[in-house]
């Protein structure tokens, strides 16, 4: 990795607000999904209405390679700043369609399909933004604080989480249930929309970061979008190809983003979980988030320190080993007493040992990838360990639950890929700098 360009303080903040804003809304989704199944799919048994909703939600995640793809080689082709720049735009886009859309009453299943449509645009805008954050975060760290600046990927998506889950307990707290429903959700969605303006503000103040913008190719006719989109498999192809020489890092990366994706999806399942499966109120469902939000933060901060001073790999394996022993007595607690302090108590177990996991995974991929190509293929390692697993996750918890009717299937899966990640942070290369090591 190239010697890091001495970036203000300020100006990788405005990159973390960016992200944290833009994950804010895309969570919102999620924790409102059960007033949203009842906006679209009023007429339809509950829990098909909500596995419809769920999979609505899951369809952002098919669009993530294609955002990889375009926005992400565009962070390596002309810089990171315009790629942040598009994808913020785009999800300020989709955020206000979201909440604007017109409910069943009024326009019937058309509605239905606009939140697809806009959740395409969403995971597109998603998709694009993890490459060129993650690299413009890299290039800018020293290199003995990198885990440190990186853990901010991760720590500014739960802050999003930890704002959208005091929102809704705020919500729950002063609107009814059928308030909820009809406005509630969308006041929600149009808090986040409004701060878009803010965020592309601090975005147009940074500097790039890429070592050498490639010139530009000869102008040329324009092209037409039907020209464009049938583009994208060779743009796919040829960053296909760039990523081959490191396959061993994508292959291992994959298997500890799926990990932690399942992982992440599964902890933010919980809102339903609660309000679903184990019929709590409102406030106190929502109240999860909070829990998953602040030790979320907390933990993945320590995270980032403390594979700065140990390393990569130990920060990594040992909570992962002790995330995989929780799993089963958490839920077991969970089912057992179901009440709030076991489901508070349970969820910070296991948001504490997932936060301290997850950090040194998204580092160590950054880290061995050339800057050439580390916008591109970060975003498509990742986008497409979301697009599958991410978008799965949640439905296919839902579904296991309607078929086996035990209130443990989410720890069965959950459990499972845990193992999976924990066999890649085993084999994956230490990639801390020498100097930090202990």
């Amino acid at each position: 990795m190239s010697r890091p360009l001495r970036v203000p303080i300020r100006h990788v903040m405005a990159v973390f607000v960016g992200n944290g804003l833009e994950f804010y809304d895309f969570l919102t989704f999620s924790y409102f999904s059960v007033y949203i199944a009842r906006t679209f799919y009023p007429d339809i048994d509950p829990n098909t209405g909500l596995l419809a909703t769920l999979i609505s939600f899951g369809v952002g995640f098919v669009s993530r390679p294609v955002g990889a793809v375009v926005i992400g080689r565009m962070g390596d082709r002309i810089g990171r700043k315009p790629a942040m720049l598009l994808s913020f735009g785009l999800m300020g886009f989709a955020i206000l369609g979201l909440a604007l859309t017109p409910s069943y009453a009024v326009i019937g299943y058309a509605g239905a399909g606009l939140v697809v449509l806009f959740r395409i645009v969403q995971g597109f805008a998603l998709g694009g933004e993890v490459g060129p954050t993650t690299a413009f975060m890299a290039e800018a760290a020293p290199p003995e604080r990198r885990g440190f600046y990186l853990c901010m990927q991760y720590a500014t998506q739960d802050a999003a989480s930890l704002i959208a889950g005091v929102i809704g307990v705020v919500l729950a707290n002063v609107l009814s249930d059928a308030q909820l429903q009809v406005w509630g959700w969308r006041l929600a969605m149009l808090l986040g929309a409004s701060i878009v303006p803010f965020g592309l503000m601090l975005r147009m103040s940074l500097p790039e970061t890429l070592p050498s913008i490639p010139a530009p190719p000869p102008a040329g006719p324009r092209r037409s979008l039907a020209h464009w989109l049938s583009s994208l498999p060779a743009r796919a192809k040829a960053l296909m190809a760039a990523i081959r020489p490191h396959l061993a890092i994508v292959v291992l990366g994959l298997m500890m983003l799926t990990s932690t994706t399942i992982g992440s999806y599964t902890i933010g399942y919980m809102t339903t979980y609660a309000l679903d499966t184990l019929k709590l109120a409102a406030v106190f469902a929502f109240g999860v988030t909070i829990v998953n939000g602040l030790f979320s933060v907390v933990s993945e901060v320590a995270s980032g320190w403390l594979c700065d001073r140990f390393g990569r790999k130990p920060v990594m394996i040992a909570p992962m080993i002790l995330l995989i022993l929780s799993i089963f007595p958490c839920f077991w607690a969970i089912d057992r007493f179901h009440n709030v302090y076991a489901l508070y108590g349970a969820e910070f177990v296991m948001v504490v040992f997932a936060g301290l996991c997850s950090v040194p995974a998204i580092v160590a991929i950054t880290e061995q990838f050339p800057a050439s190509i580390r916008s591109g293929a970060v975003a498509l390692v990742y986008a497409f360990a979301i697009s599958i697993f991410g978008g799965s996750t949640q439905p296919l918890i839902k579904w296991m639950l309607i078929v086996t009717r035990n209130p443990m299937a989410p720890a069965y899966y959950w459990t499972g890929a845990a193992l999976i990640g924990l066999v890649a942070m085993i084999l994956v290369k230490e990639s801390a700098p020498a100097k930090r090591k202990v």
